[in-house]
């Protein structure tokens, strides 16, 4: 089964744990640099683009308090540039997650190496439209989706000539218990769209990504935060950096180990074990010059020495050309 787990691309995706403030998006982008992430993405959220300004309570509209707490975690257009900016220096591709056209326009402007749309998105058929005409890669996450809505999401993509389309299954649960990760629908999504394929992942292991990985995935998107503690809407259920590091080391000794397959060869490791691993042919009672052995007369115990337990009817019945003290070990001269 060919999966491209050569290509595998971890997203470090650090949303809007920076709280408005440069100096932490910058340091989340070196938490990601330290833990060896592909690429870093945040979330560009124009609040007004995202919510409705006032709601409908108690038979009168009142302010959407979610409006001013989104605004207060905004960075300025100009900080997206200057984090871009800081993004190269440390060479670390850098993207985002957009909710409307300003938030696309202004992510275009920065030369990402895709654009995402969240789970929220993957029926806001204009927003997909709209991406999809830039002509870059797009990735979508698939949470609370139907997979005829997620069919609808890509006929979309590819009529406005999406440039290449990614698919990241995704349970949208914050944090998602691996037990509801349904993750067969790596295998479904693979089979129904023949498009590459991913993770969005909300739980608090590797085992989720592994498993993914193992099925075909080439992508994975995590979140992560500089302290869970932290004021905000993402950081509980976010990886902090030295649990995101390993979760990245895990993900890549996954990859690794299922590479292509080779011819089964003995790695250094089992080298070194076979020894006092396996079984070699021994005495069990002192033996004669002349005397026809038989399966009685040998040990087939550790450590392994120069006959092994497949040889052992191939001895039955020869003669030997000198004495064998017990314990010692059988050897082919021994024999005629």
């Amino acid at each position: 089964m060919k999966t491209n787990r050569d290509n595998l691309h971890i997203i470090a995706e650090a949303g809007t744990n920076h709280g408005g403030k440069l100096e932490t998006a910058k340091s989340l982008v070196d938490i990601a640099v330290d833990a060896k992430a592909d690429s870093v993405k945040f979330q560009m959220i124009y609040p007004e683009g995202l919510y409705i300004s006032k709601l409908l309570k108690d038979g009168e509209l009142q302010e959407n308090e979610v409006l001013e707490i989104r605004r207060k975690g905004m960075l300025s257009d100009d900080e997206y540039r200057e984090l871009a900016k800081y993004c190269r220096e440390k060479s670390m591709p850098m993207s985002a997650s957009v909710f409307d056209r300003q938030g696309l326009d202004l992510l275009s402007e920065l030369d990402p190496p895709y654009i995402k749309l969240a789970s929220c998105d993957l029926n806001n058929y204009p927003l997909i439209s709209q991406a999809s005409e830039l002509g870059t890669r797009l990735i979508i996450s698939t949470g609370m989706a139907s997979l005829m809505e997620v069919e609808r999401a890509v006929d979309t993509a590819v009529k406005h000539g999406v440039g290449e389309l990614v698919i990241l299954h995704c349970v949208s649960s914050y944090p998602a218990p691996l037990s509801i990760m349904n993750l067969n629908m790596i295998d479904v999504l693979r089979t129904a769209f023949g498009m590459p394929v991913g993770l969005s992942d909300h739980t608090e292991s590797s085992i989720a990504a592994a498993i993914a990985i193992s099925k075909g995935a080439t992508w994975v998107e995590k979140h992560y935060t500089y302290d869970r503690g932290a004021e905000g809407f993402d950081h509980v259920y976010a990886m902090e950096p030295e649990p995101m590091k390993q979760y990245i080391a895990d993900l890549r000794a996954t990859q690794e180990a299922l590479q292509a397959p080779l011819p089964r060869h003995r790695s250094e490791q089992e080298a070194s074990v076979m020894p006092r691993a396996r079984r070699g042919l021994y005495a069990a009672r002192p033996l004669e010059p002349g005397q026809e052995i038989t399966a009685d007369d040998v040990l087939i115990v550790r450590p392994q020495n120069s006959m092994t337990p497949g040889d052992l009817d191939s001895v039955v019945g020869r003669k030997l050309t000198e004495a064998v003290a017990q314990y010692f070990p059988l050897d082919w001269e021994l024999f005629r």
